[in-house]
């Protein structure tokens, strides 16, 4: 009989895709199959032409980008000297996670469907895409696509004679156990401190703890929103980035959090213990000390901050010892009952903390053991660079929005990481925080005589003081920048370093002002808010001659929404009225621009 194995492989950005590959793994264990989960990244590609049965999961990023944990695969399996046999004995599915309100929905998962089947795999079934758009979710598309695809797999590899799949009412065994150390165990001197600089490159494995330097607010004091410059000291670490690179910094919950967590969990935060795993051959969680305090566990590991996930309240249904919370979260974990949770966790942002405060008498009966099966692990924050080594030598500055805003609940929500960073200073004794260099998705030009056109409303203009500080240095001219924000007295972020680049010749800076209204006596020339796509338009010809006759090179960055859109709108108007050129040929010419790597975006959500 074939041997019943199967891989699950994500592509997870915000962990969306990773959670549900757990539960495929979870759902391939009740069927008595070997299964391993894993990135994409992780996996040793070389190995693909061995498997017998793999099924991916995968989110589409940004511009219908892999997300980052799934690049390096994207790349080998694009290669162009793969024999078109060489997955011939694969049998595969494809699951994609998208959002039907971006351009490219679920472009990942649709073009890596296509490549197996080019490289000869046997799908089991159509490519699955789910929706975020949907009144559902996800869960929408994937909950039947699963009956179907575990289906066609008993079918290939039935189950073993004696063996019936394993009720969905029995809890499966936790993939790690929490093994307690004698309470009068010694903390072993630097286990839980954060290490020192490795000689290696910092990565997400080793990161460097890097010392906070500044932290400084560049938005008024009157002004809703609070944006911070931030810079490291990264000194004698080995981390080199260009202009387009990102910092990653892996961040902690609040003492305040950690706190209410162990007292509901009725959890002694200085407790030693060391995990194993319950089956041989799964790896220890990274950055994890062994031994290691639960104090430490709840701070730098479990994200207890971030929106429960279904699984979430699946797994707690087992421990429940309350008929009611029981049936709730039995609700809250069923395909019917999707919609009230939406209401319940997604729509105000409750938190997996303040869940666990509804249902006391389940919290407190969580077996410490699934701590690490309940609760994500906290993921790392990218930011773009903000400086040049070349302008700051050994330093890395960002530009950063602290995350607050209101939902029905009463407390307002705050974001992990950018709470956690504008708390901190370093004026107040020593700050490290843990970091390390990603390359990023934006190349500027190494010709020092190509012009470049930076669109970069609020912070999205991050890499662009990045890419001018390098240029300036490097003493290219022909920087020309189109930057956003509300009012030019209280959120013009770095408006000192324009203008004096401005004055010196170095940069062309055009601005918008969205709520500055104008003075009465031309209140009839322009009552509407003034965005840069606006700017675009009024310097069309400028931007038509420097596209068209200096081969100049076009850099968008900011917030995914309706700016993009509105921007791309705005240049193929351009192109129109400049270039002569009709509305489908605009369209066409702006997307070779891109295909060539002259018109380059970078948005987040």
């Amino acid at each position: 009989m074939a041997e019943r194995k199967v891989l699950v492989l994500f592509g997870s950005q915000t962990g969306t895709a990773e959670d549900t590959a757990e539960r495929i793994g979870r759902e391939a264990k009740r069927r008595h199959f070997q299964c391993r989960v894993e990135a994409l990244d992780s996996y040793d590609v070389a190995n693909l032409i061995n498997e017998p049965l793999v099924v991916f999961v995968c989110a589409t990023t940004g511009q219908g980008d892999p997300p980052d944990n799934m690049k390096a695969f994207w790349r080998f399996l694009f290669r162009k000297n793969l024999p078109p046999s060489s997955l011939c004995q694969l049998d595969y599915a494809v699951l994609g996670l998208g959002d039907s309100s971006y351009p490219k929905f679920n472009f990942v998962a649709k073009k890596l469907h296509k490549r197996l089947l080019q490289l000869g795999g046997s799908p089991l079934l159509p490519v699955a895409l789910g929706d975020d758009q949907h009144d559902l979710g996800p869960d929408a598309v994937i909950d039947p696509w699963l009956l179907a695809l575990w289906d066609k797999i008993l079918a290939l590899y039935p189950l073993p004679p004696g063996l019936e799949i394993i009720s969905p009412d029995i809890c499966l065994p936790p993939k790690y156990t929490l093994h307690y150390l004698a309470e009068d165990s010694p903390c072993p001197a630097g286990a839980l401190q954060a290490p020192a600089a490795p000689r290696a490159v910092p990565c997400q494995q080793r990161p460097l703890a890097a010392r906070m330097v500044a932290n400084r607010r560049l938005t008024a004091e009157a002004h809703f929103q609070d944006v911070r410059l931030i810079e490291f000291d990264i000194a004698g670490s080995a981390i080199t980035f260009s202009a387009g690179d990102v910092v990653m910094i892996q961040p902690q919950n609040c003492p305040e959090d950690v706190q209410q967590f162990c007292q509901l969990l009725r959890l002694q935060p200085d407790r030693l213990f060391v995990l194993k795993p319950t089956e041989p051959g799964t790896a220890l969680p990274a950055l994890l000390p062994q031994p290691c305090t639960i104090r430490h566990l709840v701070t730098h590991y479990l994200d207890i901050s971030c929106v429960p996930r279904r699984s979430f309240f699946h797994l707690l249904s087992f421990f429940s010892t309350n008929h009611l919370e029981r049936e709730k979260l039995q609700e809250f974990s069923s395909a019917q009952g999707q919609e009230e949770l939406y209401s319940y966790c997604n729509r105000p942002r409750r938190t997996t903390l303040e869940a666990l405060w509804d249902f006391p008498h389940t919290t407190c009966a969580i077996p410490p053991d699934y701590l690490l099966d309940l609760i994500p692990r906290i993921r790392p924050r990218a930011f773009s660079i903000a400086s040049s080594l070349l302008a700051h030598p050994d330093r890395i500055q960002i530009l950063m929005a602290v995350v607050q805003y209101k939902t029905r609940l009463s407390k307002p929500r705050r974001g992990l990481c950018s709470t956690w960073l504008a708390s901190l200073n370093p004026e107040q004794g020593e700050v490290r925080v843990p970091l390390w260099v990603k390359k990023g998705g934006m190349k500027f030009p190494a010709d020092p005589d190509s012009p470049v056109i930076m669109i970069g409303p609020g912070t999205g203009v991050a890499p662009f003081r990045a890419a001018i500080q390098e240029r300036v240095a490097q003493g290219k001219r022909g920087n020309y920048l189109f930057f956003g924000c509300r009012q030019r007295a209280k959120d013009f972020y770095c408006q000192e370093d324009w203008e004096e680049l401005v004055a010196k010749g170095f940069l062309t800076l055009f601005t918008a002002f969205s709520r500055d209204q104008p003075p009465p006596c031309c209140v009839s020339v322009q009552e509407e808010k003034v965005y840069v796509q606006h700017r675009i338009r009024e310097n069309c010809r400028l931007v038509w001659e420097l596209l068209s006759c200096s081969s100049a090179h076009l850099y968008l960055a900011g917030n995914a929404k309706q700016m993009p859109g509105a921007v791309a709108e705005a240049l193929q108007w351009v192109l129109q009225v400049e270039g002569g050129l009709s509305a489908s040929q605009a369209e066409e010419h702006l997307a070779a621009l891109e295909r060539s790597q002259r018109f380059q975006s970078e948005t987040w959500s």
